[in-house]
């Protein structure tokens, strides 16, 4: 620890009669901010940004902030409990761990005799920084299928950015870009994946130009030097407009694509067929604009797109990621300083060595539900969630008869909401692991109390691109809680995977750093590693691609079947794809904008962070509003083709009149029911999940761009 910031830890425990400081890592979103968590009389006592930390540099969200109000939660779960009577009862019998861990390895092990080891389906949401551990688990036990939010969030930045440049591509905030495009993120809202909003608000305090591409007006869009206000949905239509005029005027870099570029003639012919007349007229963004955040982006170096999950939740999500990454490649931006960079990870046994993932056999993995349908997703073990309903309430092509969620909340974060119920409630068993009874957990036959941050031990950011580690240490011990790495070592011995698992997790954490010739004792105590960083390495290797080449051109997605070149599909829900629904729906809807103090589903228990957020809001253009009848603040009913549900009115200017904006993820934890209104105000009742909305490739559910009516609500 800087010998200021030591300074001013010993003054604060001093005057403050704290007993000590841990320095941590903070996993109230997915992660990354360096903590020091002040204890008293042995209970967390004050949260604080870590100064030395190189992720947030002592910066801190309220969530972060807030989390001892989430550990010592009066409702949340303490101790494994088992349901009495039906599901959705409300009625629960306290069991030991034991109990509930031989009974859950006993059901697991009956459906793998009885049905075979796919009809067991693990899971997780938010990522806890589990999914190693559950894909490993998954992977030994035989089973292919794994429901993660991987389809629709990040995971397709991760396939994509493998099969164009063979890895995921960072903006090199350290090095100061000159140019920031923010593409479909809000970064200084919500710090998510490898980033944090601190590195992004410096370097636009430092001059760099900024570029937003949001249908709302943002705080970011409200400071850009150009703001591209699109219709939603309409982003790869936008990109290839930007592409076109980069190429038209020969903005790019000449060089880069002579050498290193596979499928630039017919990219380019690919490009031309959206000359700007026509991108203008899908994405209501006039040329001009256009033009101008193109030639600001390709003449202005380093330059780099921070990109985010709203381009990933489309029916053109994996042609948004692909089209992405050409903007940064044809302008030389890729693996350059300041730009975007394809950051190497320390010696360390990475997720998917620890996955397990080459130990599940061949014949087990073409069971994967959707792998035939979803060729991009299936490659990276990622399935639809549709298929496992389907799975469930239809028997095809084969019976789920157990599901086992942990850290995810699917009634409330996945599409089509009504169906998500259908199928939990039809399932023949579920487990759940989680803080507390969520809606799913409700439905669920055994509840495991999870870990918080606060409550483990663990190597923070292991699955990130970024290049760091760094520890997570534990801090306190609530109830009986357990992380959830410590349940599934001590789950897979009583299936039979000992020899592949740990007497106790620790040692699977020395596993993990022994390329390093450290132990988790040594790491412990260091405050980060970072992986070597160096600068346009394709010059000497490569891209790890099947050509060597950054590929605009996909041989994989040739390969698979699917169209080589990224281009525009139309919105499956959109005035110009259903006129018919357009007559009764006609306002485009969009959901997804996030909250400080939220993440996803959690926190709508935490006193701070309701304090913040009351309700469920939906933005409405005031012009939009007062045709309505609809002021400031009133409850409105919103609906769809699939369902309604009630929100709060914000009356909001800085949003088309022909487009409206809901909060995902909303239930009401303070609604002690068994169902804690989870159709009341949840987004997801009106989204879409059916396999023509989704996109060919990835799976990805269209849950971002939808249409809807919207009405006062009659007392």
């Amino acid at each position: 620890m800087a010998e200021f910031a030591r300074a001013n830890v010993e003054r604060e425990i001093k005057t403050y009669g704290y007993d000590a400081v841990v320095k941590s890592h903070c996993r109230m979103c997915h992660g990354g901010c360096g903590v020091l968590v002040y204890t008293r009389a042995g209970k967390v006592a004050r949260i604080a940004g870590d100064p030395d930390c190189p992720i947030n540099h002592g910066t801190l969200c309220p969530k972060g902030i807030g989390s001892a109000q989430l550990a010592y939660h009066p409702d949340r779960l303490t101790h494994p409990v088992r349901r009495i009577g039906p599901k959705g009862s409300g009625r629960w019998e306290r069991i030991s761990w034991d109990e509930a861990l031989d009974t859950i390895a006993a059901r697991m092990l009956d459906y793998k005799a009885s049905f075979g080891a796919e009809s067991v389906v693990l899971g997780y949401g938010t990522g806890r920084e589990n999914e190693a551990a559950i894909y490993r688990l998954a992977n030994l036990f035989g089973s292919p299928n794994v429901l993660t939010a991987g389809h629709l969030c990040y995971g397709p930045r991760i396939s994509t950015g493998i099969i164009t440049c063979g890895s995921n591509p960072i903006v090199d905030y350290e090095n100061d870009p000159r140019c920031i495009m923010v593409w479909g993120n809000n970064l200084v809202i919500a710090n998510s994946d490898e980033y944090k909003g601190e590195s992004l608000a410096t370097c636009i305090e430092r001059g760099a130009k900024l570029i937003c591409v949001d249908p709302r007006m943002t705080r970011l869009a409200a400071r850009a030097d150009v703001w591209l206000q699109l219709r939603p949905g309409t982003d790869a239509a936008l990109a290839l407009g930007m592409l076109n005029v980069i190429i038209e005027e020969g903005l790019y870099d000449r060089e880069f694509v002579e050498r290193h570029v596979h499928g630039w003639e017919p990219f380019v012919a690919r490009v031309r067929e959206y000359p700007l007349e026509r991108v203008a007229a899908i994405t209501w963004v006039p040329q001009e604009q256009i033009r101008a955040a193109a030639r600001l982006f390709a003449t202005t170096a380093p330059a780099a797109i921070q990109w985010g999950v709203a381009i990933e939740q489309q029916i053109t999500c994996q042609d948004n990621n692909r089209l992405l990454m050409a903007l940064m490649g044809i302008t030389g931006n890729i693996d350059r300083r300041g730009g975007q960079v394809l950051f190497r990870t320390p010696k360390i046994r990475n997720v998917g060595e620890f996955g397990a993932h080459k130990l599940l056999p061949r014949t087990q993995a073409d069971k994967r539900l959707g792998g035939d349908r979803f060729r991009l997703a299936g490659n990276f073990a990622i399935i639809n969630p549709k298929c496992v309903w389907d799975a469930i309430l239809t028997a095809e092509p084969y019976p789920v008869k157990m599901l086992f969620f942990i850290s995810s909340n699917p009634l409330m974060t996945r599409a089509n909401a009504t169906e998500v119920h259908r199928a939990l409630n039809e399932v023949e068993f579920m487990a759940v692991a989680d803080f507390f009874i969520t809606p799913t957990a409700e439905l669920a036959d055994i509840v495991l109390p999870a870990a918080t941050w606060l409550e483990m031990d663990y190597i923070g950011d292991f699955w990130k691109r970024h290049g760091y580690i760094l520890p997570r240490r534990k801090v306190v011990q609530i109830g009986e809680c357990r992380s959830d790495h410590e349940m599934l070592n001590d789950l897979a011995h009583r299936i039979g995977q000992g020899e592949h698992w740990w007497d106790d997790f620790e040692s699977g954490l020395d596993w993990i750093l022994e390329p390093m010739g450290i132990t988790w004792k040594d790491f412990e105590k260091m405050d980060y590693v970072r992986g070597e960083v160096k600068y346009e390495k394709y010059k000497e290797k490569g891209f790890s691609t099947p050509t060597g080449k950054f590929e605009l051109w996909s041989t994989k997605m040739q390969e698979w079947g699917y169209d080589p070149l990224p281009g525009y599909r139309e919105p499956s829900e959109s005035p110009v794809s259903r006129p018919d629904l357009h007559e009764r729906y006609p306002y485009i809807l969009v959901t997804g904008a996030r909250s400080p103090g939220f993440f996803h589903t959690e926190n709508r228990q935490l006193p701070w962070m309701r304090e913040l957020h009351p309700d469920p809001t939906i933005e409405i253009h005031p012009q939009t509003a007062a045709a309505l009848g609809i002021r400031d603040g009133d409850w409105v009913v919103v609906e769809s083709a699939r369902g309604r549900i009630r929100m709060r009115a914000k009356l909001f200017a800085g949003i088309d009149p022909r487009v409206v904006g809901a909060q995902h993820a909303w239930w009401h934890p303070e609604l002690k029911d068994s169902d804690h209104g989870w159709n009341r105000s949840n987004v997801n009742v009106l989204t879409d999940d059916s396999y023509e909305s989704c996109d060919p490739a990835m799976g990805a559910n269209s849950v971002r761009t939808l249409l809807c009516n919207i009405h006062p609500e009659r007392q």
